[in-house]
């Protein structure tokens, strides 16, 4: 028996659903956190290998790699060095892969590890614990670029204003200090229904962790470990995110290509490597009930072709 999880993934069922998952096959959870999509991938007989690069995560997944009967493999590594790792252990083609994006709730309700201002403490932010903190991007970087940073990834309307704000107010050190530094720069009245602070600590959390691109080389290297058949299901939880899963697919599918920054144009002679995807998949209100951070998730599913993967 495994241990129980702390905390219920987003849309696990229709996840567990659109992996369709056959007791023996091997299947990768790139996203492990605190093991909830593995623990059921598991139960249902899958072979997993899990992936997170938070430490901590892997760590604390070591009771349910010792109560899975030699059934899953914990890696401590991006899930963008997926292909890499997978060729290292011949574990190479894959039956499904599942990928959650975003800050995990284990980061989040632990003030040590900075990524809230729900509760005040050291501005951090960094999913591996190691490179440039938030609190080193927001005390050395330039105005104009702490600005692009929060318009791009934040969209934040107002970026140059908190931008100016937050290099009239260094050195921050806490979470508390820069929640209040942008509210006090964007005007916070209590009965605010968000806290305007969140686009601000959205926007330097994706840049630090490299989210966008890392999700994009993470998307790829799915579509590199699957098999003919193999099935791909991804769980984003806001539109920049959703943008990125939705133009790959459709590109990979088949669809009119379309560059962007985080996807160069594809060539068209490229076969589809993807079916057509199901249509998006989003929480029932019982499951928003349950769990408020399930609102805004979106689950997308597509299966492998036979196509070779596409050279970029």
């Amino acid at each position: 028996m495994t241990a129980p999880a702390p905390h219920i993934p987003v849309l696990l069922d229709e996840v567990i659903a659109g992996l369709a998952i056959a007791p023996g096959e091997t299947h990768v959870d790139a996203t492990f956190g605190a093991g909830g999509y593995t623990r059921a991938m598991l139960a249902a007989g899958a072979r997993v290998i899990a992936f997170d690069r938070d430490p901590d995560a892997i760590r604390d997944g070591q009771a349910v790699v010792a109560g899975s009967n030699g059934a899953l493999a914990l890696v401590e590594a991006p899930f963008s060095a997926m292909a890499g790792e997978l060729a290292a252990r011949d574990a190479a083609p894959l039956d499904g892969v599942v990928m959650d994006i975003g800050v995990s709730s284990m980061q989040l309700d632990r003030a040590e590890r900075g990524f809230s201002f729900q509760a005040d403490g050291p501005l951090d932010m960094r999913m591996s614990q190691s490179g440039e903190s938030a609190a080193d991007f927001v005390n050395t970087a330039d105005e104009s670029a702490i600005a692009d940073v929060l318009y791009l990834y934040g969209d934040e309307p107002r970026s140059r204003r908190v931008a100016r704000a937050i290099v009239a107010a260094r050195p921050i050190t806490r979470t508390g200090e820069l929640a209040a530094v942008v509210r006090k720069a964007l005007g916070h009245k209590p009965h605010d229904k968000k806290d305007p602070a969140t686009r601000t600590f959205q926007a330097i959390r994706i840049h630090l962790n490299r989210e966008l691109d890392e999700l994009a080389d993470g998307l790829r290297a799915a579509e590199a470990v699957l098999r003919p058949g193999g099935r791909l299901a991804v769980v984003t939880f806001h539109s920049l995110e959703d943008r990125i899963v939705k133009r790959f697919l459709r590109e990979r599918s088949g669809g009119t290509p379309a560059g962007s920054r985080h996807r160069p144009a594809a060539a068209a002679a490229n076969d589809p490597t993807f079916e057509t995807p199901a249509k998006a998949v989003r929480p029932s209100e019982q499951e928003i009930a349950r769990n408020p951070r399930a609102r805004s998730a979106t689950l997308r599913v597509a299966r492998r072709t036979g196509a070779a993967a596409w050279r970029e």
